[in-house]
């Protein structure tokens, strides 16, 4: 099937996009599946209320208002950010098929930058002077052969790489507020970064940077890329989580090698040992990529714009899928291919009710299509 052409979205509808994307219990792919059942960010704002009360929300859902995504659009144009929606020109291209990618991102910077090939260079916080020299060695060649050298800001390598990549261009994507450097100790390669690099953020300006942020962070850095190089990394590093990301959304991982005496290398050791290609050099990276043809590109999210469902479920029906969804889960995650199989009940009034539960805030999604209850207080 031949991709629809990139389109860029109205004032208006980029505006409901952020109210939306803001709102309570709308994470990234509830949003691309209201989009999917209403049609438009519009609608989908309209029926949150009234869906959010019928998944058994006691009180009121909270629908971003008007007057906070204005001001959120005029801070970042104050600060000379772009907002880029998924399914617009200026989207990163491969980010824009990874599942839950996010419905916009803030920009600052050369936003132009994110439509180039992409490598991801991340690691240890606490590196070693070795690590940090090659890290920047390797983004510096990377970036030579015409890659855009990805990281997240963060002390130790990740700072190193972007460092090596600023002659060719390095994203840096923020677990905080596209105005809020951090840590602060790299607030100099910060502004170098949005004076000669791109930065990105889909938070808020001004939201401080939180632990539970930086998983979401790493979603992003390895979405964006091809694949994911990870210098240095104990068993318990962030950078794992990056690279088991970066698998589930068919990236290439490689890992450097390092002294099993360094509880530094053990993470990238066990990459290796689990089929993450060797790196001692760029040319290795560049080599696979030479070999192996990009990620598959799937639908960009550009048809969700005007993607009405042909049957909207009727009211009987979603009364009746109701009471049999909610028995079916519990606190352990299930497919939603297993509750089709096991109830008598279409996938559109499923994908309806499911969307119920998540906006009274009664449901939890899992990586797989897996769908959980959540446990009542």
């Amino acid at each position: 099937m031949r991709e629809k052409p990139a389109r860029s979205l109205s004032p208006a509808e980029k505006l409901d996009w952020l109210r939306l994307i803001r709102s309570e219990n709308v994470g990234p792919v509830t949003f691309f599946r209201l989009l999917d059942h209403f049609g438009s960010a519009a609608a989908a704002l309209d029926a949150l209320p009234r869906m959010a009360r019928r998944g058994g929300r006691a009180g009121t859902v909270r629908v971003a208002p008007v007057e906070a995504a204005e001001r959120e659009m005029e801070r970042l144009a104050a600060l000379g950010a772009q907002l880029l929606a998924r399914g617009e020109p200026g989207y990163p291209p491969l980010l824009a098929h990874v599942e839950d990618a996010p419905p916009l991102i803030g920009a600052l910077g050369h936003p132009s930058l994110l439509t180039k090939a992409a490598i991801a260079v991340v690691g240890a916080r606490n590196a070693s002077a070795a690590g940090k020299r090659l890290a920047r060695e390797l983004a510096a060649e990377l970036g030579r052969g015409g890659l855009l050298v990805v990281s997240g800001l963060a002390r130790g390598i990740d700072a190193a790489a972007h460092e090596g990549a600023l002659a060719t261009g390095t994203a840096a994507v923020l677990g905080g507020g596209i105005d809020v450097p951090y840590p602060p100790e790299n607030a100099a390669i910060y502004e170098q970064i949005r004076a000669e690099g791109v930065l990105v953020s889909e938070v808020e300006p001004g939201t401080a940077p939180l632990a539970r942020h930086f998983p979401r962070r790493n979603r992003i850095i390895s979405g964006i890329a091809r694949g994911v190089v990870v210098v240095e990394a104990n068993l318990r590093s962030g950078s794992l989580i990056t690279a088991r990301m970066a698998l589930e959304q068919g990236r290439e991982v490689f890992a450097v090698p390092g002294s099993p005496l360094d509880p530094r290398a053990r993470g990238t050791n066990g990459l290796i040992r689990q089929g993450a290609t060797l790196t001692e050099s760029a040319d290795d990276v560049l080599r696979v990529f030479g070999e192996r043809r990009m990620p598959p590109r799937a639908d960009d999210g550009t048809a969700r714009l005007s993607a009405v469902s042909a049957a909207k479920p009727a009211d009987s029906d979603l009364e009746k899928a109701r009471a049999a969804i909610i028995e079916s889960l519990g606190p352990v995650p299930v497919t939603v291919d297993e509750l089709l199989r096991n109830g008598q009940f279409s996938p559109a009034v499923a994908s309806a009710v499911l969307l119920e539960l998540e906006l009274a805030g009664r449901l939890e999604r899992h990586p797989g299509n897996q769908v959980s209850l959540i446990p009542e207080n």
